[in-house]
C-alpha cells in the first residue's frame, strides 16, 4: 500500500515545476482533488488558475492584490497555453472526459494535460506524469472517500470524532455525554468493513447511537470487552487487542489515530497501518514472519487493487480500453457484459 500526504503532494508539485513548459499561462484543475495541485502550481509560478467548469464558462480566479504582475493574464481571452492538471490518473476516466469537453478549444488554444500520481499502464495518456505510483495507493485527501475503506478496519476516536480531554475521560457521566455528542473529525462517504475501538464494550449503545446520528455505515463494530478503564489502563492492551482483531480478518488496511499504537497492530498484524499522527503507512517489517503469509491469505483483495491484468479484472480492463479503439473496447465490453449476465442466470 502506497500513501501520499498533502506534504508529499506539494513537495513532488514544487520539485516538478521546472517541468512545466515555459509558456504556459494559465492552470486548469480538474475536480475536485485535481484542483489541489493546480492551486501549488498556480501560486508557485504566479499565474491564474481556473476549475475546469469555471474554465469552460471562460470565467478565470481573482488574483488579489499582491500577485499581479505584466505577465499575468487578464481573462479567458488571453489564454495561449493552457496546463490542465489531476491529483492522479488510474482508470482516466477523468483526463478523458476533460480532454473531450476542451476539444472545440484547442484550435486557439494549446493544452497540455498533467497528473501528479500516474499508475505505469496510463502514463500515455497524460503528457506530464509527475510520478508514476502503482496500486494500492491512498491519499491523504481521499482515504476516508476511497473503496477501501470497505476493507478496512479504522479507528474511532482520533478518527471519526476528537479524542476526549482529560476531564472527559472519567468512564462515568462526563465520557458518556462525550460519546453522545463527540464533534466528528473525518467524515466517511464509504461503508467501512469493521470499526475497531478501544473504548469498552458497555458502551455500545452510546456509540452505535452516534454512528448513526452522523450517518457512519460499517459492516461490523468491534469493542474492548473489560470491566473499566482503569482495567484497560492496566493491561495496556490498546494496540495489541486491534492488532489481533486486524490480523484475523481479511482487511486490507487498518486506520488507526495514534502513531504508537499503530506500529503494534502493524507487528502483530503483518499488515499495513495508517497513522493518522504520523501521516504514514506503517509496515510490518522486512522480517515479519507473518506478513507473507497475510498477504497470500488476502490475495483476492489485494487482486480487485492490483495493476496486473493477469490477477485483477479491473487492471485488464483498463489495459484494454488503453490498446483498443474505442468502438472495438465497447462492443468488447459489451459482449463481455451478455456473456457474464448468461452466466450468471444460467447458475
Amino acid at each position: 500500500m502506497k500513501y501520499r500526504s498533502f506534504r508529499d503532494l506539494s513537495d513532488l508539485v514544487t520539485k516538478s515545476l521546472h517541468r512545466i513548459p515555459k509558456d504556459v499561462d494559465l492552470i486548469v484543475g480538474i475536480p475536485r482533488s485535481g484542483i489541489l495541485p493546480a492551486i501549488t502550481i498556480s501560486l508557485m509560478l504566479n499565474l491564474r488558475y481556473a476549475e475546469l467548469d469555471r474554465f469552460l464558462d471562460r470565467r478565470l480566479a481573482g488574483t488579489g492584490q499582491t500577485k499581479q504582475h505584466k505577465g499575468l493574464i487578464g481573462d479567458f481571452s488571453e489564454a495561449r497555453h493552457v496546463l490542465v492538471i489531476d491529483d492522479s490518473l488510474n482508470r482516466g476516466h477523468a483526463m478523458r472526459e476533460a480532454k473531450a469537453r476542451l476539444q472545440h478549444l484547442a484550435g486557439d488554444i494549446r493544452f497540455t494535460f498533467a497528473a501528479v500520481y500516474v499508475v505505469p499502464d496510463g502514463k500515455d495518456e497524460v503528457d506530464l506524469a509527475f510520478e508514476i505510483l502503482p496500486l494500492p495507493r491512498i491519499f491523504e485527501w481521499n482515504f476516508i472517500h476511497h473503496v477501501y475503506l470497505q476493507h478496512a478496519c479504522v479507528d474511532i476516536d482520533g478518527v471519526l470524532c476528537l479524542d476526549p480531554c482529560a476531564a472527559e475521560n472519567d468512564d462515568g457521566p462526563a465520557y458518556v455525554e462525550f460519546l453522545l455528542g463527540a464533534s466528528p473529525l473525518y467524515r466517511p462517504t464509504q461503508r467501512i468493513g469493521c470499526l475497531v475501538t478501544s473504548r469498552l464494550e458497555k458502551y455500545r449503545p452510546q456509540t452505535e447511537a452516534w454512528l448513526e446520528r452522523h450517518g457512519v455505515h460499517y459492516d461490523r463494530l468491534v469493542m474492548l470487552d473489560l470491566p473499566s478503564a482503569a482495567e484497560r489502563r492496566r493491561l495496556g492492551v490498546h494496540g495489541k487487542y486491534k492488532g489481533e482483531v486486524y490480523r484475523d480478518s481479511k482487511a486490507m488496511l487498518f486506520i488507526e489515530s495514534e502513531q504508537a499504537q499503530a506500529i503494534t497492530i502493524a507487528r502483530i498484524s503483518g499488515k499495513p497501518v495508517l497513522s493518522i499522527e504520523g501521516q504514514q503507512i506503517v509496515g510490518p517489517g522486512d522480517w515479519s514472519a507473518i506478513a507473507p503469509i497475510q498477504k497470500l491469505r488476502n490475495f483476492g483483495v489485494h487482486a480487485q487493487m492490483s495493476d496486473s491484468p493477469l490477477v485483477s479484472r479491473e487492471a485488464l480492463k483498463r489495459r484494454l480500453r488503453r490498446v483498443l479503439p474505442g468502438p472495438v473496447y465497447a462492443a468488447a465490453h459489451s459482449v463481455g457484459a451478455r456473456l457474464l449476465a448468461a452466466t450468471r442466470g444460467a447458475g
